[in-house]
């Protein structure tokens, strides 16, 4: 007798293959047994959110296997079976048989074999529309989306499975515009009309398009349905074709405007429900949680109850994702004892929850405790920890976990893999990536592609990252809006602003995140005109600007000296866009203010924030006192800084340096001591540059480096050359003399061609003595010399930077 999950399998892809898609559909919506299930033939993307079966689904959608997932050697003995049969039906003369064909067709695909199943798709004489549905999705399964479309195209006769099968191979392949393209293509064609999958899949696809920050900008392509704005004309439509709204399309509709962050249009549709279940109360819930309005997801939740509606696992585990802070833990334990008394704590998607709640709430043994209590784990479960030591920032106890799994996925390696670059271990997260590449069955995915970038951003590994971004293009990737973004950014951190330019403009959708990139860049470059330019064009194409879009315009201000420029879009950004100012951007008007030498006016602006001022704001103050030696104002400043208790010991310092420039010496030590009492170490001031694909790092004073003599000797004749053209020592820069980025300027002259500009990243902001060094230096080797420092970029040429002096 065959699985009762397989059996489940079998009827919903025999229904979609014969048309009758709104059973399949009701069938795929069944919740699932906690027992291994084989794949349906024909995978339908999620619709409703958090609903049964919905994290199974929404799994493989992200590259993760669901607890189904069968192992490769029971695959490969299916697929010797599989060929067994088919050579059996061909010594029978039963080969050429359409039906018997579309069998194995189903059966190779069934097993994983997509190379098998094209051979018995081509020797089909007279293929039908079930044997392209198959085929489509077959492609669709194993990303091959270049292929479905072709055979989808070729298709003489197309119903409605055969639309909603491209779509859902879209949708599952994270191409929500194409997605929506299909829709409105099968409004405008004769073939068929739309169905309920097709509207809820429709519905999905627009939602994720608003959650990359689209904003569903549809108006290109969209020639019969306008729902560029939001989602209430897919609404009208379904309203106007008589297809009706039953539990399931509303939960969808529901779904959808809350991933447009309409949540009263979401809570308006909920209402309007006359039929709801537990998957359009989930739908709501999950909604309000996303955006973090945990208190209205509980009251929610408790309403559900008050109604005597039965929840379910996945209503759990949506109430309890919502918990994400230390302030939750004590509401998070609640809702665990919860699950405890109502049998739910056993079910995986409410112990994975659990296992992330704990870890969000800064509870990592809670976390692990139950993790050692489930009786059974998934791959999440065993990611989920990775990503708890990951955000603990214990990096071995993560790779522990992640060598105690047995079968890993491309979500394991990225989570891993991410664990490295996001605690300062690129290097390590890259060598991981070579390691992945080696094994097998395992196929980098976007986010694998995003954490490289992200990587090579940080270290400036230019040259790598145009290697990873080949292998983006070779895979099909480079197209995906997330790494497209993280190219940009990727080139923005490494000097190639240009580049990032280019990348930008070829960008089809930008989404929120992309114009941030752009903008940011700018930012980090001193290009605050460029900044504010691409800001004002991201206004004009409707895309509403968000807490990030406002402290890199804010920034780019403050990089570039427009003062009035950067007091408007303070002011529009709570008065027009209703954002509250956080402290990132009341840290760029300190800095803004300090650096234009408005002093007196920094200080009032800081005294009268309603929020309490942090260590970074009062450190801007305190670094633009030093650049104007006002050393009262910085003195407040340094007081304010030392009552905060801040951990960063460059505040420390400069305050140290401006009472030694002042003559007072005693205050200075104290500074000094109060760091030594407090634990506070210096950060070690470091530089890097990339020279035939190896990083070089140089410290202060270095001498570890194989050449140390030949590049001092070299930073020496610099230093005599440009004495010649007026440069002058003082004895209080002689510490000064071999600064890391000044050792790394000496060694990129001696080891690069002098075509080639030079590339250096410093991880603390450029001293005065280094920048007019290297000033100079580009003057007279005629060499172009780009530094990133911890604050921004700046450009040195021909005896000039780029920042003007002012940074």
């Amino acid at each position: 007798m065959r699985h009762p999950a397989t059996r489940r399998g079998a009827i919903v892809g025999w229904s979609s293959s014969h048309g009758l898609v709104r059973s399949s559909l009701r069938l795929s919506l069944l919740p699932p047994r906690r027992t291994p299930s084989s794949s349906t033939p024909c995978p339908l993307p999620s619709v409703h959110g958090p609903h049964p079966g919905a994290l199974r689904r929404h799994a493989s959608v992200r590259g993760l296997p669901s607890s189904s997932s069968s192992s490769s050697s029971s695959s490969s003995s299916s697929i010797s079976a599989a060929r067994s049969l088919h050579a059996r039906l061909i010594s029978l003369g039963l080969a050429s048989s359409t039906f018997l064909q579309n069998n194995l067709l189903h059966t190779y695909l069934s097993c994983g074999s997509l190379d098998d199943a094209r051979r018995v798709f081509e020797g089909i004489a007279a293929p039908n529309v079930i044997s392209h549905n198959m085929m489509i999705n077959g492609y669709s399964k194993f990303a091959h989306l270049d292929d479905a479309v072709k055979v989808f195209d070729e298709m003489p006769v197309r119903d409605t499975t055969s639309w909603n099968t491209l779509m859902s191979g879209y949708f599952q392949n994270r191409r929500f515009s194409d997605a929506v393209k299909a829709f409105v293509c099968m409004n405008n064609s004769a073939d068929c009309g739309p169905n309920m999958f097709t509207l809820t899949c429709t519905m999905k696809a627009c939602g994720a398009l608003r959650c990359q920050g689209l904003g569903l900008q549809l108006h290109g392509f969209v020639e019969k349905f306008d729902f560029g704005r939001d989602a209430q004309h897919l609404h009208a439509h379904i309203i106007r074709t008589q297809l009706g709204i039953d539990a399931f399309v509303g939960s969808a509709l529901v779904h959808l405007y809350a991933k447009c962050d309409d949540l009263k249009a979401a809570k308006r549709t909920f209402d309007s429900l006359t039929d709801r279940n537990t998957v359009s109360w989930t739908s709501l819930i999950g909604g309000f949680a996303t955006y973090g309005y945990i208190n209205e997801s509980i009251d929610l939740f408790n309403q559900m109850r008050a109604e005597f509606l039965t929840y379910d696992e996945f209503t759990l585990a949506t109430v309890i994702s919502a918990c994400c802070g230390k302030v939750d833990v004590c509401l998070g334990s609640q809702l665990h004892s919860l699950s405890l008394k109502s049998g739910c704590d056993l079910a995986i998607p409410v112990s994975n929850s659990l296992i992330t709640m704990y870890a969000k709430c800064g509870s990592v043994q809670s976390a692990e405790l139950v993790f050692d209590l489930m009786a059974e784990k998934d791959v999440i479960s065993w990611t989920s920890m990775i990503t708890a030591y990951s955000q603990a920032g214990n990096i071995n106890k993560a790779r522990t976990f992640f060598d105690k799994m047995a079968a890993k996925n491309i979500v394991t390696w990225n989570a891993m893999l991410g664990t490295y670059i996001q605690n300062g271990d690129e290097e390590v997260g890259l060598k991981m990536y070579s390691a992945m590449l080696r094994e097998n069955d395992v196929r980098p995915d976007w986010v694998t592609f995003v954490s490289l970038l992200s990587a090579c951003a940080e270290i400036a590994a230019v040259k790598l990252g145009n290697q990873i971004i080949a292998h983006t293009i070779k895979v099909g990737l480079n197209l995906d809006n997330s790494v497209a973004n993280a190219v940009i950014t990727m080139y923005s951190k490494c000097g190639k602003i240009a580049e990032a330019r280019e990348v930008f403009d070829s960008v089809i959708n930008k989404d929120l995140v992309s114009w941030n990139a752009m903008i940011t860049g700018y930012a980090q470059h001193g290009m605050g005109k460029q900044a504010i330019k691409i800001f004002e064009s991201m206004l004009a194409k409707g895309i509403k600007p968000d807490y990030i879009s406002y402290v890199a315009v804010l920034a780019g201000c403050s990089h570039s000296g427009l003062v009035q420029e950067g007091k408007f879009y303070f002011d529009s950004m709570t008065r027009v866009h209703n954002i509250c100012a956080g402290l990132e951007h009341f840290s760029c008007m300190a800095d803004l203010l300090g650096r234009a030498g408005l002093l007196e006016e920094a200080k009032n602006f800081i005294v009268n924030m309603p929020i309490q001022p942090s260590a970074e704001v009062w450190g801007a103050l305190l670094a633009a006192c030093k650049n104007y030696g006002n050393a009262e104002l910085a003195e407040l400043a340094g007081k304010h800084l030392l009552e905060l208790d801040s951990k960063d010991s460059g505040s420390y310092m400069l305050l140290a340096k401006i009472y030694c420039d002042a003559g007072k010496s005693n205050d200075s030590a104290q500074v000094r001591k109060l760091m030594r009492d407090r634990g506070i170490k210096k950060n070690p001031g470091h530089s890097w540059i990339e020279v035939e694909n190896t990083i070089h790092v140089f410290k202060a004073d270095d001498v570890s480096h194989p050449q140390i003599i030949h590049i001092q000797r070299k930073l020496d004749e610099l230093i005599e050359k440009i004495e010649a053209v007026g440069y002058i020592k003082t004895m209080s820069l002689r510490s000064e003399r071999h600064h890391s980025e000044k050792l790394a300027v000496a060694f990129g002259l001696m080891s690069l061609p002098t075509w080639m500009p030079i590339h250096i990243m410093k991880n603390l902001r450029i001293c005065s003595d280094c920048h007019t060094v290297i000033k100079l230096i580009s003057l007279i080797a005629g060499r172009e010399l780009i530094v990133r420092d911890g604050i921004r970029f700046h450009h040195f040429r021909e005896g000039s930077c780029s920042c003007s002096d002012y940074w």
